[in-house]
């Protein structure tokens, strides 16, 4: 008799499995077949927002369903991904934070940095916004190593400018220290780069570590002088400008953006989130706007959008310890 019961249970769990299994894919057959929610951690009106809206758009008319941009700013990325946790696992609610929420200085925002695969699953990645490396026009060098060579015979006389502590501007300035072992000053702004570029200019500040697409229209102008690009390789519309890496091998300093959905979301929805989204990243009229301003698609698969995330954060760990320690 004891023996029966056993079987009846996993008989049961059994039937159990292969329901549930059913289900999930015929949520998948049907995704999406209502409206799908991208939740963002930037403001309105914002270049991340408006470069995710592009992607939205192209995902809405793959799909043929609206896809919806929510933005949930504020706590440092940590009310987005409140919000993003508490939604319903069936893929009708994606997650598209900045890379911030991956790289936080511990202790500086609620419940961050996140972890991937413990706090969400992955769903792909949409675009690379490469960092630059300017300078004033009178500081007299033309290349990244040559700005190196610079401040090793300065310690500590040269100061960058960043907009905002803490942020990927600020890690660069600290990863760039501990790579080449000179010393350098971090002036933070906040708001818009307006203020900063003109410091550099009047060669108040000699350095200036900033999005590359903020910085383009000092660097067309004179107003700065380029050094260096963030970017994996050299940018199509400026071939001429090396990449952080031909001189520092490996650095790359770029923001990014992943999209996510809660634990739990069946594999084969994540598998249909994925593919919807690539398939816009791929769209020619989604891969010029967005080149337009600077970013470039990047499409990945569930599984590269975690090791990529797994090794960012490798990265930039040194860092982040840095700049905590710092900040004590």
């Amino acid at each position: 008799m004891k023996r029966l019961r056993q079987w009846f249970r996993l008989a049961c769990l059994l039937s159990l499995s292969v329901a549930m299994a059913g289900e999930a894919q015929a949520q998948a057959t049907n995704y999406p077949n209502r409206p799908v929610r991208l939740i963002s951690d930037s403001s309105p009106g914002s270049a991340v927002d408006v470069g995710l809206r592009v992607i939205a758009d192209g995902m809405s008319q793959h799909w043929g369903q609206q896809v919806i941009v929510v933005n949930q700013p504020g706590a440092g990325g940590a009310i987005s991904a409140r919000v993003a946790a508490q939604a319903a696992p069936d893929g009708y609610t994606l997650y598209a934070p900045a890379l911030s929420v991956f790289l936080a200085v511990p202790g500086k925002a609620p419940n961050l940095p996140l972890m991937i695969p413990r706090d969400f699953a992955a769903v792909g990645y949409t675009v690379d916004q490469p960092l630059a490396v300017g300078v004033s026009p009178n500081l007299g060098v033309n290349t990244l190593s040559e700005l190196i060579e610079m401040a090793k015979k300065r310690p500590g006389e040269l100061s960058y400018a960043v907009t905002g502590v803490g942020r990927l501007t600020h890690l660069t300035g600290e990863l760039l220290q501990l790579r080449t072992g000179i010393k350098l000053q971090m002036v933070p702004y906040s708001g818009n780069s307006a203020q900063a570029v003109a410091d550099v200019y009047a060669g108040r500040i000699p350095i200036m570590i900033e999005g590359y697409t903020g910085l383009a229209p000092a660097f067309q102008s004179g107003n700065l002088k380029p050094l260096a690009v963030g970017a994996g390789k050299r940018l199509p519309s400026t071939p001429d400008l090396p990449t952080i890496g031909e001189t520092l091998p490996g650095l790359i300093a770029s923001g990014w953006q992943a999209v996510l959905t809660p634990n739990g979301t069946p594999e084969a929805v994540i598998a249909k989130a994925s593919e919807g989204l690539n398939a816009a990243l791929n769209m020619a009229q989604v891969k010029d706007r967005l080149a337009a301003r600077g970013s470039f698609v990047r499409p990945m698969s569930p599984a590269e959008v975690t090791a990529f995330i797994r090794e960012q954060q490798e990265l930039w760990k040194p860092a982040i310890a840095r700049i905590a320690e710092q900040m004590k």
